[in-house]
């Protein structure tokens, strides 16, 4: 029961950062803002969106290649590994003048959600 929690809560990471990902490449300034930085409009700034959104959509199919191979300890793993990503994106916004609210509300909750996610696969 806790694995199958946790097979349907990475699924729902896994398309979260996947749309994430692809709002940063069809609407870069948009989606950096809803990040809790506003990013510049110029060329160069943009090419750095695209590459997160690049590595957003690589990870979110990442995980969706475990979870459709069904193996628990192994998504169970990246999830926890991947908890590194939401908390670096936090502290990242905090350093740079960002919404303490996005911060928190987003990349905290979303660290929290994947470190339960975490304990229901390789516990569960």
């Amino acid at each position: 029961m806790a694995t199958s929690i946790g097979f349907y809560l990475s699924s729902v990471i896994a398309a979260g950062i996947i749309f994430i990902g692809g709002r940063f490449l069809l609407a870069p300034s948009l989606a950096a803002a809803g990040y809790g930085v506003p990013a510049d409009t110029e060329p160069q700034s943009r090419a750095y969106l695209f590459a997160k959104g690049i590595r957003d959509i690589a990870s979110g199919l990442f995980a969706a290649i475990l979870i459709a191979y069904g193996s628990a300890h192994p998504l169970g793993w990246f999830m926890l590994a991947a908890t590194i990503i939401p908390i670096s994106d936090a502290a990242i916004v905090l350093h740079h003048g960002g919404s303490r609210a996005v911060a928190f509300g987003v990349h905290g909750s979303t660290a929290a959600a994947m470190l339960i996610i975490s304990g229901l696969l390789l516990f569960g």
